[in-house]
């Protein structure tokens, strides 16, 4: 591989990657806890999109325990969707770059 085909290689990552870092917002995750009682919704650029809370929940004295239901659910959907948004990035530049060690795109999204 020349320098020439490299730096074109490169050019065609970066624009890809811009890509694919633009859809992210509909790369969707959802985390739930309580056994389903809170759902959150998150997309691959972080974003809260939906909080469902069960109606048995809202009540006064359910307060502190609906806030780390809320907590736990947004942190589940936080985790789940990274490696969605991880694995689309990497579909997105599938084929471009060669097998090479130690290279991390991870710190691009």
């Amino acid at each position: 591989m020349n320098m020439m085909d490299m730096f074109g290689k490169m050019k065609e990552v970066q624009s890809r990657m811009k890509d694919a870092q633009e859809t992210l917002s509909a790369v969707t995750e959802t985390g739930e806890s309580g056994a389903g009682m809170v759902k959150v919704t998150v997309n691959g650029l972080k974003n809260i999109l939906k909080i469902e809370i069960d109606p048995e929940l809202i009540r006064p004295d359910e307060r502190e325990m609906l806030q780390d239901l809320i907590v736990a659910a947004t942190n589940k959907a936080m985790s789940n969707v990274e490696g969605k948004a991880r694995e689309h990035l990497r579909q997105a530049t599938e084929g471009l770059l060669p097998n090479i060690p130690g290279l991390n795109l991870d710190g691009l999204m």
